[in-house]
């Protein structure tokens, strides 16, 4: 059976070959761990849970962790309105971050914890000044392949007297210090390498506000009132026991796709994400069966995900990077 399901994972990744920001191609481990399950009196399906949440701490550095069934951007929204007060400054990256800005008006009108929103553009952290309760960020800006090293986002929110909010959908598992955050959310795809359907909301200390909606109130996720996400929650038991193999391969295509296009890198090293790279290049797919990653804002150039070969873990060698060139 192990050797069928390998050889069905082979062949469906024989199928695609993506360049996209999440899911990762799919792992056998993704399919392997799926069985019926309930959320209640199922011994062996909270066993599981409790397995993976446990990991999921370790990664995130935080002390709880809430999984709840949705995208990454319904984690984010339970952020905006159980954790968020005051006066927010959302760190302006791109697309993703101007999402954040607008979760903030709509959080600002609905529940009025919020008194004030600003933003401040990555590149001027250094000079900007200020004091504000909260600061809310993605360390990973995919639609540029974009980093801001937690530890400098760290170090403004402190400058400012604030508390740390992360955007952590395309960071988390790849990139560190996490825990230097106040409160995270991110996806079960991606650095992950789960199976869509899964969102986390991960923190240290207990969110202030009250909040009048059933889905939205993160107690109702605490207290699990509704049916959690049982099937991604399966998906990552087993990978992420051995979850190191996995990044290495994303690891080992990002470091060869910067040498081969590195004069036509946006960003410096430092700024240089695990996930994804931004090129100055258009790049051409040389097998149809290649799947670029179309960012949801327009940009000159490309931005090219490394999550293509995660099924090869430590057996990756980009090999998939044979499939693409500058147009």
């Amino acid at each position: 059976m192990e050797k069928k399901l390998k050889d069905f994972v082979s062949n469906k990744n024989s199928k695609k070959f993506l360049f996209t920001a999440g899911p990762s191609s799919l792992v056998a481990e993704n399919l392997s761990g799926l069985g019926p399950c309930f959320g209640r009196n199922d011994s062996e399906y909270i066993k599981v849970e409790e397995k993976v949440l446990s990991k999921l701490k370790k990664i995130s550095g935080q002390k709880k962790v809430v999984r709840m069934q949705g995208s990454g951007s319904f984690a984010l929204e339970v952020v905006s309105l159980n954790f968020l007060y005051g006066k927010i400054l959302i760190v302006s990256t791109g697309y993703y971050s101007d999402r954040l800005f607008k979760m903030c008006l709509n959080a600002k009108k609905n529940l009025k914890k919020i008194r004030k929103i600003s933003k401040v553009h990555w590149k001027d952290l250094e000079n900007f000044s200020g004091k504000f309760d909260w600061v809310w960020a993605c360390p990973t800006e995919t639609s540029c392949g974009l980093k801001i090293p937690i530890v400098e986002l760290k170090k403004f929110s402190k400058k400012v007297k604030a508390k740390l909010a992360l955007d952590a959908t395309a960071s988390i598992g790849l990139e560190s210090s996490h825990e230097l955050a106040d409160v995270i959310s991110f996806s079960s795809c991606k650095g992950l390498f789960g199976l869509t359907g899964a969102c986390f909301v991960s923190y240290n200390h207990n969110p202030e506000n009250e909040v009048s909606s059933f889905n939205l109130d993160i107690n109702s996720h605490i207290q699990k009132r509704m049916t959690g996400p049982y099937h991604s929650i399966q998906s990552l038991e087993k990978i992420l026991a051995n979850h190191n193999n996995f990044a290495y391969s994303v690891r080992i295509n990002k470091n060869k796709f910067m040498k081969i296009f590195d004069s036509k890198l946006i960003f410096g090293k430092k700024n240089q994400p695990l996930l994804c790279t931004y090129t100055t290049c258009k790049l051409k797919a040389k097998d149809k069966r290649v799947i670029f990653y179309k960012a949801r804002n327009t940009l000159p150039g490309s931005v090219v995900c490394h999550l293509g070969e995660a099924h090869l873990g430590k057996a990756a060698k980009a090999e998939i990077l044979k499939k693409i060139s500058i147009k």
